[in-house]
């Protein structure tokens, strides 16, 4: 895989100011909204956020107009994060590029829940992201299929909804969800004959 501008990247640039201070503030507000939303669901405070990132809630409103902003800014970063390390593993063996990336959707879309659910599914930037996760994703599946690694009777969008289901559930703790993800992914990979 070569680097390529996924949809989602442009609207990640396109957001980020470009004066340093200005950027540290978006950086600083994004990583607390994160952590907030992960906390607190999609209800979690903005003065919270503003405080947590240690600016005043006008800077907030600067940067994020509204809730919906602020949310969709959240969601489209951390896809494009997502995109960047499918590159990132690209150069491993097929079947350990796959995974490391499943692991690494898998991981975002259990503490991303709440700014998903918050998304109008149908917006512009949802639909960009959802893009750029199967531009991103869809050709380490090919590449495990082609090697032989993965099955092919089934398609990434399969795979995806597969992990989806997955991860909508409540798990006891990270070690039984990662149990019940290799169980899954076991029955994805195809299996040489000794």
């Amino acid at each position: 895989m070569t680097a390529q501008p996924y949809p989602v990247s442009g609207f990640v640039a396109a957001q980020r100011p470009h004066r340093k201070d200005a950027a540290r503030n978006y950086d600083a507000l994004l990583a607390a909204a994160r952590e907030a939303f992960a906390e607190h669901g999609s209800e979690a405070s903005l003065e919270d956020i503003a405080r947590r990132a240690g600016v005043g809630i006008g800077t907030l409103y600067r940067n994020f107009p509204t809730r919906r902003h602020l949310f969709e800014s959240v969601y489209a970063d951390e896809v494009d994060a997502l995109c960047r390390f499918a590159l990132e593993v690209a150069d491993r063996p097929p079947w350990e590029a796959l995974t490391a990336w499943l692991r690494r959707f898998v991981g975002y879309t259990v503490t991303k829940r709440a700014v998903r659910e918050a998304l109008n599914h149908e917006s512009e930037i949802f639909l960009a992201c959802r893009e750029s996760m199967y531009q991103a994703g869809g050709p380490l599946f090919e590449r495990a299929q082609k090697a032989g690694e993965a099955r092919t009777d089934m398609n990434f969008d399969d795979l995806l909804r597969m992990l989806a289901g997955i991860t909508s559930t409540n798990f006891l703790d990270d070690t039984q969800r990662d149990r019940v993800l290799a169980v899954a992914l076991d029955g994805v990979r195809v299996h040489m004959a000794p």
